[in-house]
């Protein structure tokens, strides 16, 4: 099961963990998503190796 599923989120977006020193992509787009009015948040999926941005699932 994955893990935004579980916690009753829905994923907008993925990113790598890999990103270079100083980088934080999926930080930047949920700012993006909040200054719209979402309620945008970043979680790690350890089993991916990714961060996810999610908001929750009953949020269009």
């Amino acid at each position: 099961m994955e893990v935004a599923a579980a916690m009753g989120a829905k994923v907008l977006e993925r990113f790598p963990a890999g990103a270079p020193r100083g980088s934080w992509p999926a930080e930047e787009y949920a700012a993006r998503c909040r200054a719209e009015g979402r309620n945008a948040t970043v979680i790690m999926d350890l089993k991916s190796d990714a961060f996810l941005v999610v908001v929750p699932a009953d949020e269009d």
